[in-house]
């Protein structure tokens, strides 16, 4: 590969239609990368115009909890000869219209409006790359979007998902990890998605009062591990279970807006979480062999600013960007370097950026890294300059490909490595799509189309398979999934 075609595909998401390497303005491939450091946009209109509904976390989980509880007394209380699907009719009234209308309007309307949230934010984060005049920029944003991984499979997410990306990541990915892990952490949707916003201090004034009058709420430690282990520490990061407890205390009282009786007693925190006082654990907590006597929300957040700062999340992060950017197993020296100015800087991400773009492991000609489905859409479509998909197409291209954004089935995100995603059956949707988007597109100048897209990196190959195809389009199908196209 050329420097030119490594800039392009290594680092970004290919070119764009209509976009030639020879319009481009004279300068160094490196030159070209870090000057979309200055002109990444964290909020442009299309985000800027959107409605950010953080702050009402707490009103779609009321909605949902309210809906469960009137299911289970209208099925308590139904004749007990009748057997479940009677009983749910026997409350909605209507047994043939389908599960969605059996629900009261207003809760019927809160699901529906879930999905369509969640598949307009999912189009947006696509549409953004794939116009982008930045995407290097854009692809470190899906980076730590998925290294900070939330699913909107989570009841009460889907409305919250595409917040935490677009208004806790996105204006944070050049700036402190430190920042970037106390708003992606601290933000409703990975305190829904991980059960945070239920935590109770075992010892706090709340979890005293509702052992007297209700149920048992208690420790969770779902969001302290997954911090620690996923987040920042990583696997062998030193750190024990007497740590995940402690860090869980200390994260007691940070929940969500809106929950029902507790609301009035909320301390609205930015990026709209909120942080209930009488819910935290008190006293001095001790995790990783530091003190913490901060009081309140203070107490998460020096704790989180620790762990930033601490040698194995430096390690642990520099390992993630090589792997993703420089192989599956990325060179030594590569992850030591970026280790080196991670600690060097305090994590600063701009300088770790800058950092990745200088290193000659970064540059080797070979093909190091195969695209994992998301990756190889947005290089689909901004080579096609295909536009104009609906919401529920381009969702469902993203699912037929087996990547659907805030879906991973786990809190680690999605894989990066190539055993997951170049697989037989993998490979075959991704020729099925490539072949229906050649269908859609002009097909013309193909051959020229693919040398402009990979600059001095087309193979013999991969030129002879163009040069004799029977039609454009069918040229076209096969670019997109030549090697050019799927390793980078």
């Amino acid at each position: 590969m050329s420097r030119d075609s490594i800039a392009l595909n290594r680092f970004g998401y290919g070119l764009r239609w209509r976009e030639t390497m020879s319009g481009a303005p004279v300068r160094s491939a490196e030159a070209a990368l870090v000057a979309e450091m200055d002109r990444f946009d964290p909020r442009p209109p299309a985000i800027a115009a959107r409605e950010d509904t953080s702050a009402r976390a707490g009103e779609i989980l009321e909605l949902i909890r309210r809906n469960r509880n009137m299911r289970g007394r209208a099925e308590r209380s139904a004749p007990a000869t009748m057997g479940p699907q009677g009983r749910t009719a026997a409350m909605a009234g209507d047994a043939m219209g389908g599960p969605l209308a059996e629900l009261p309007p207003d809760i019927r309307r809160a699901y529906l409006d879930g999905g369509r949230i969640l598949r307009r934010d999912i189009a947006l984060k696509v549409n953004l790359a794939a116009r982008s005049d930045t995407p290097f920029i854009e692809r470190l944003v899906h980076f730590w979007s998925n290294h900070f991984s939330v699913s909107a499979g989570k009841p009460g997410t889907q409305h919250q998902v595409g917040n935490h990306e677009f208004s806790a990541i996105r204006p944070r990915v050049l700036g402190r990890f430190s920042d970037l892990l106390k708003a992606a952490v601290l933000h409703p949707a990975m305190l829904l998605y991980l059960d945070q916003f239920q935590s109770a201090g075992p010892n706090s004034r709340f979890q005293r009062r509702v052992e007297r009058t209700g149920p048992e709420r208690g420790l969770n430690e779902n969001l302290a591990r997954e911090v620690l282990e996923l987040h920042t520490l990583g696997v062998g990061g030193g750190y024990g279970q007497a740590d995940v407890t402690e860090f869980a205390r200390a994260l007691t009282g940070w929940t969500i807006s809106g929950l029902g009786r507790i609301e009035r007693f909320a301390e609205r925190r930015a990026g709209g979480a909120s942080f209930v006082r009488f819910a935290h654990e008190p006293g001095t907590l001790r995790i990783m062999g530091q003190s913490y006597a901060q009081a309140g929300p203070d107490q998460a957040l020096a704790v989180l600013d620790d762990l930033a700062a601490h040698p194995a999340t430096a390690r642990h992060v520099a390992t993630k960007l090589a792997r993703h950017f420089a192989g599956d197993d990325p060179p030594e020296s590569l992850v030591a370097r970026l280790e080196r100015d991670f600690l060097g800087t305090g994590g600063d991400l701009a300088s770790l950026a800058r950092t990745l773009i200088a290193s000659p492991e970064v540059w080797v000609t070979e093909r190091v890294k195969y695209r994992a489905p998301f990756e190889w859409l947005i290089s689909v479509l901004r080579l096609t300059g295909l536009e104009g998909l609906d919401d529920k197409r381009i969702a469902g291209a993203l699912r037929e490909l087996g990547q659907l954004p805030w879906r991973a089935p786990s809190p680690a995100g999605y894989d990066d490595l190539a055993g997951s995603w170049a697989g037989p059956d993998a490979l075959v949707r991704r020729v099925e799509l490539a072949e229906r988007v050649a269908r859609s597109v002009p097909a013309g100048g193909v051959l020229a189309r693919a040398h402009s897209a990979f600059p001095g990196a087309l193979s013999a190959n991969t030129r002879v398979w163009l040069s004799r195809a029977e039609s454009g389009t069918q040229a076209l199908g096969l670019l997109l999934v030549a090697p050019e196209m799927m390793r980078r």
